[in-house]
């Protein structure tokens, strides 16, 4: 098999990686990668889809259902962490209404767009690389309800963990993609920021249809009060 190059440092090789730290490394990776700040990174598309890969090879001697299994309880231990890392630390840390980074108004707009985008926002983050590492703290933060992050945590978790290692294990058998592995995950990155992209333009798209709007109806009310006055 063709070696797998990593499109970060050598040391980031997830399959390097994945040889030398096996099943259950590839599972810590995914946990600390997926809610722990310090994770930020660490590969986490590639890394699945490496692994999704070397299991149909028989490289990774590990039964697909098996990692189908815990990849995305890893993934979903992980956000559950960031969460509650993000709802203890976040008040003390937010306090200081004069400090620089960490500064209270952080918590309320936090609190303000999962409040809007809700679901959506942790199950978009799921495929995007380093983001998700820090929307289930910024949850935590905002004091996203429980219950609700829960349930989209969970839906993300598996169509991320399951989704990409699925992948891998799918197109492993295919010559063209252990030839052009590098090219196969530069497309996966670039296709999971689409969605977010996607809602970002709707969202400003809507901000300056509001601020058109918002401004013709000013300029009306100010013609209508010139008007009455004359």
């Amino acid at each position: 098999m063709t070696p797998i190059l990593a499109l970060g440092p050598a040391w980031l090789d997830p399959d390097s990686l994945i040889r030398t730290l096996g099943f259950v490394g590839l599972l810590v990776i995914v946990f600390v990668e997926s809610g722990l700040l310090v994770g930020f990174f660490l590969p986490g598309d590639s890394l699945l889809f490496t692994g999704g890969l070397l299991i149909a090879t028989g490289q990774l001697p590990v039964p697909l259902w098996l990692a189908l299994l815990l990849v995305p309880l890893a993934a979903v231990l992980g956000d559950q962490c960031g969460y509650l890392i993000g709802r203890r630390l976040g008040p003390a840390v937010f306090k200081k209404q004069d400090a620089r980074f960490f500064k209270p108004k952080y918590v309320e707009d936090a609190y303000a767009f999962f409040d809007k985008y809700g679901g959506r926002a942790v199950l978009l983050a799921r495929f995007v690389p380093v983001v998700r590492t820090f929307v289930p703290v910024v949850a935590g933060v905002g004091r996203m309800d429980y219950k609700h992050f829960l349930a989209w945590n969970v839906a993300g978790g598996v169509l991320w963990g399951a989704g990409v290692t699925t992948l891998g294990y799918l197109l492993g058998g295919i010559a063209f993609v252990r030839d052009n592995i590098e090219v196969i995950l530069i497309l996966i990155v670039l296709v999971s920021v689409l969605p977010v992209a996607f809602e970002v333009l709707r969202a400003r798209r809507r901000g300056r249809v509001g601020s058109d709007r918002s401004g013709a109806e000013a300029a009306g009310g100010s013609r209508g009060r010139g008007a009455h006055r004359a």
